[in-house]
């Protein structure tokens, strides 16, 4: 699923990941940094975006070379590789003593290569408009509240930022990063929602896989 979203709300969630987190997926700069500096408008604002900027400047360095990013490593793949290569049972059929002992200390090595596999973690990027009942909601403790919520795999970023409606009234944009496997969206939403006497609604703008 992919949400399309503002400029200024992208900076704002990218910002709060490059926080944490040198490039989108893994330890260098890959096809996916190309991806998303090429989403960019332009430059951020180092002041209201720093670590995004901090990126943005470091990929852009690249030059020229920035199309030519490989895709990022696949570390799960080559593990499964390495598990074609184990051969549990060896080629010897005989059922002697000897070979029920190259069996067990084959097996007990594939199951410890099986075990060491790094797991693969499916996260995304979520973004939330938080809308309040009126212009006199106390917004630091509506964002007080919000951040009371925790959850297995659930991350907010630090930083979030107030953004006008209409007569008066502004609402909150907060980003989150979660794990797809453990956080439901929707239950983020009700509990939210269950502030009633702050948030009168709360809507997703952003919802992108990392």
């Amino acid at each position: 699923m992919s949400v399309s979203l503002s400029a200024t709300t992208l900076n704002i969630v990218l910002n709060g990941f490059f926080e944490d987190n040198s490039f989108v997926s893994g330890f260098e700069a890959s096809s996916a940094d190309a991806e998303v500096f090429q989403a960019l408008a332009g430059a951020p604002d180092a002041k209201a975006f720093p670590h995004l900027a901090r990126w943005y400047t470091h990929i852009s360095s690249k030059g020229d070379a920035i199309a030519s990013l490989k895709a990022p490593a696949a570390p799960a793949a080559a593990a499964e590789e390495d598990d074609e290569d184990v051969d549990l049972f060896g080629s010897d059929d005989e059922e002697d003593e000897e070979a029920e002992k190259v069996k067990a200390q084959r097996l007990a090595e594939y199951q410890a290569k099986k075990a060491a596999k790094p797991a693969v973690i499916a996260k995304s990027l979520l973004a939330l408009d938080v809308k309040p009942w009126e212009a006199e909601t106390d917004l630091d403790e509506l964002e007080r509240l919000i951040r009371t919520i925790e959850m297995d795999g659930l991350l907010w970023n630090k930083e979030s930022k107030r953004a006008p409606i209409a007569y008066g009234v502004n609402k909150i944009i907060m980003a989150a990063v979660i794990e797809d496997a453990k956080v439901s969206t929707d239950e983020i939403v009700e509990r939210i929602e269950a502030f009633d006497e702050y948030t009168q609604s709360v809507d997703i703008v952003a919802f992108n896989k990392l």
